[in-house]
């Protein structure tokens, strides 16, 4: 189970079994913003409001902090190992396959969940933007999971489902459409921030920290899921013209733009309405993310921010600019599905890459005759992150998605550091600046925001981790190319012949 894949083997079966490369560094970089630009910041404002106050705008610079050290390692190790795969490669090629099943399966976590997640998040602008325009009450019972005081979320639903189809029919195609809806969000946030800065009141910033630390560092564990789709580019390596030049382009330049408009957001919503909801909420005993904070909101008829389920627009709507906040609406409408799209496009290529390497069954591989997409794991997927969209609140799903990744975080982190030692004389056309400090921190910094997440996230985290190895000694131990000789003679797609058998001599 310390088995460790090398990595020239790693390149050689990328060679025989891989997928087409169309991606540029234009395209590499909006499919970042597109990933990472969406719940977190449209959505989960709120929920960093309920346990930071204003100080929720230092904890997107610690959540952002801790990516871009991150950012860093895997920029590395994505332009030296360019294909599919992502933490689960890097750790497969290092600190051997166990850990790296582990990775992948952590990896599960931070893409479907996160999947769903966001389409939650989509759920709650497209039904707040239609409650407003028409002024009709939509029942909760249809648009809220049974945690968050409904039945079932069928737009969120319904969104996993068209955008497992999209993913369906090509790469190239997602990436267009990506593209343009990239563009509509980012118009939508630019001008929400020239609305909503000018007319900031510097009395809503004070008291900066409510709940103190403790609450900036649980709202930056929260946060960093508004951050985490920039490392679903590395999952596109195997899809990208000259990986070598553009994956880090891709990785760091998307993170910093993205950054940049999250410290505006962040400050617009706190300085136009406040975040004083969050001492009523803790005066009261609620726990933050709670079901009891939830049904409180909704006794207020979402007249708070902390409660709102699309905080941006209903923030220019109380600042006098009703309108707009229904454009921001509409615009997050159009261009949350790209994050979906991302997230999505991150699970398969990972399920991908396991079943390449016999982890998974050989079937999860097939690709499409005609769109060239391994069409069978997207359409399971899609299911999947449907039905999570369908029962469960965007916070819990947040935070679950958020341990997974933060658990794939380290161990790329730790991947560059032992990766160094082990073969120093490697061609890295890309390097960590500064490893021996830049690697530590980015563990140390995964580490430290996971014993922030809330203790039940933990739990299901180590849960999942239980499953993962019974699945693993069930199935990949035994099934795994690796473990049967050469890599490169077992990478042959599900229907193809079996290698043949050697003569006895």
């Amino acid at each position: 189970m310390w088995r460790v894949k090398p990595l020239d083997a790693i390149l050689a079966t990328a060679e025989k079994k891989s997928l087409h490369r169309s991606l540029g560094p234009f395209q590499l970089t909006m499919l970042g913003i597109g990933a990472i630009i969406g719940t977190g910041i449209f959505v989960l404002t709120a929920e960093a409001a309920q346990k930071a106050g204003p100080g929720m705008i230092l904890a997107f610079v610690i959540a952002g902090f801790v990516c871009a050290v991150a950012a860093l390692c895997y920029a590395e190790m994505a332009a030296m190992v360019p294909v599919s795969g992502s933490a689960y490669t890097y750790s497969y090629a290092v600190m051997g396959e166990m850990l790296a099943w582990m990775v992948g399966w952590a990896l599960i976590l931070e893409y479907a969940v996160a999947a769903g997640a966001v389409s939650v998040g989509w759920s709650g602008y497209v039904v707040g933007l239609i409650e407003n325009a028409f002024s009709i009450d939509i029942p909760d019972l249809l648009v809220r999971g049974p945690f968050d005081g409904g039945m079932v979320n069928l737009p969120a639903m319904g969104i996993a489902l068209v955008v497992t189809a999209l993913l369906v029919v090509g790469t190239r195609e997602s990436a267009t459409v990506n593209a343009f809806l990239v563009a509509i969000k980012v118009a939508a946030l630019g001008l929400f921030i020239v609305l909503a800065v000018p007319v900031m009141n510097m009395e809503n910033f004070t008291p900066f920290m409510p709940l103190g630390f403790a609450g900036v560092s649980a709202a930056a564990a929260s946060i960093f899921f508004a951050y985490v789709g920039f490392d679903a580019v590395s999952t596109a390596a195997e899809e990208t013209k000259n990986p070598q030049r553009n994956m880090p382009i891709g990785l760091i330049g998307s993170l910093g733009i993205c950054t940049i408009f999250y410290i505006l957001v962040a400050s617009g919503v706190i300085g136009g309405v406040g975040a004083q909801p969050i001492l009523d909420a803790s005066g009261a005993g609620m726990r933050p993310g709670s079901p009891e904070l939830s049904a409180a909101c909704a006794a207020l008829g979402d007249t708070k921010v902390v409660c709102s389920k699309e905080a941006l627009a209903w923030t220019l709507r109380e600042i006098g600019w009703p309108q707009i906040g229904n454009l921001i609406g509409l615009a997050a409408g159009l261009a949350l599905p790209s994050v979906i799209l991302m997230m999505m496009f991150g699970q398969t290529r990972i399920f991908f890459v396991m079943s390449r390497d016999g982890l998974l069954p050989p079937v999860l591989s097939k690709v499409h005759p005609k769109f060239h997409t391994p069409h069978v794991i997207t359409i399971i997927t899609g299911i999947f992150v449907a039905l999570f969209a369908a029962f469960f609140p965007v916070g819990i799903l947040a935070d679950i998605s958020n341990s997974g990744t933060l658990f794939a975080f380290a161990m790329v982190a730790i991947a560059v550091l032992v990766l160094r030692r082990t073969d120093p004389d490697r061609k890295r056309p890309f390097r960590t600046p500064a490893v021996m400090l830049v690697a530590p921190l980015a563990a140390i910094g995964c580490v430290y925001l996971f014993i922030s997440l809330p203790h039940e996230t933990q739990l299901m985290f180590v849960g999942w981790a239980i499953i993962g190895l019974i699945v693993y000694f069930s199935y990949g131990y035994r099934k795994s190319h690796v473990a049967h000789g050469s890599p490169e003679t077992h990478e042959l797609d599900a229907d193809a012949p079996p290698p043949p058998v050697p003569p006895i001599s």
